[in-house]
């Protein structure tokens, strides 16, 4: 590659890696939890409405409102400790865009080190990053699939768990996510466009380009799943989309795993052929 198409791979890279650090740093946006007031005043009155206030004694009617009171208490505590909005399907994004980034990585440090070094070194790398990929999925997918099941669980539970629901996840900021979401449509596109500029034959790679349109369907659906309910119901498909990203990430990374052992077991052949 020569000098002036260093820049525009160097460029994709950086497209790229913002593409990622947006994903991973969403996580940083904050929303505020709930009026612990007003969450307590709907549940007192439905508990109320629930025992039936006027043959409840002053002492139980009381009762009642001290358990809607703690219990909002507990809800708002829940609220501020879950995973901030836009949500957990754009985070989970990273799993299939950091494959990419590390795959177009590895393509420049090909370009850049010795070739008898990197020829023995660039198995080894994949194959540990590959791994690492996969435990990070094994533990975080999960944990996604655990809150989704807690989430309809609430949802369906009327009236408290419904309330819970509406209090915890209802609000979920759509319009945060879609800005996010075109952002990274847009940097994704220009990723491409500086890699065809840069070498025009990566259009070849069929192994690039399979992973390139991956990253693309996954961040369509995740747009498609926050669209496609209603707004009190987007964490809940919002979770879903962050399962079935994380499943494809994982897809990636076993069949990255398997030429990365391919590679090694190469190496070590060629290794012992010289020895």
């Amino acid at each position: 590659m020569d000098s002036l198409r260093k820049v525009p791979f160097v460029l994709a890279l950086v497209a790229m890696g913002l593409v990622v650090c947006i994903e991973l740093g969403s996580s940083l946006l904050t929303p505020p939890p709930p009026e612990q007031a007003a969450l307590a005043s709907d549940l007192e009155q439905e508990k109320l409405r629930a025992a039936g206030p006027a043959t409840l004694s002053a002492a139980a009617q009381q009762r009642l409102r001290d358990e809607a009171r703690a219990q909002a208490s507990e809800i708002v505590a829940a609220r501020s400790k879950q995973p901030a909005r836009p949500g957990m399907g754009i985070p989970f994004l990273a799993f299939v865009d950091a494959l990419l980034l590390f795959l177009v990585a590895m393509m420049g440090a090909a370009l850049v080190l010795p070739e008898r070094v990197w020829g023995r070194a660039h198995g080894v790398v994949r194959l540990v990053a590959m791994i690492g990929a996969i435990v990070a999925a094994l533990v975080l997918i999960p944990l996604a699939v655990v809150l989704l099941l807690l989430m309809f669980s609430l949802f369906v539970a009327i009236p408290f768990g419904t309330i819970a629901y509406l209090a915890i996840w209802g609000s979920f900021d759509r319009g945060g996510a879609q800005v996010t979401l075109g952002l990274l449509l847009g940097l994704k596109v220009v990723f491409i466009v500086l890699l065809v500029v840069a070498q025009p034959r990566h259009l070849a790679n069929k192994g690039l380009v399979a992973l390139v349109l991956t990253s693309l369907l996954c961040n369509a659906v995740v747009a498609f799943l926050h669209g496609l309910v209603p707004g009190v119901l987007v964490s809940i498909t919002d979770a879903l989309a962050a399962i079935i990203v994380a499943v494809v990430g994982v897809l990636w990374a076993v069949v990255m795993l398997v030429g990365a052992v391919i590679s090694v077991v190469k190496a070590l052949r060629f290794e012992q052929r010289e020895g």
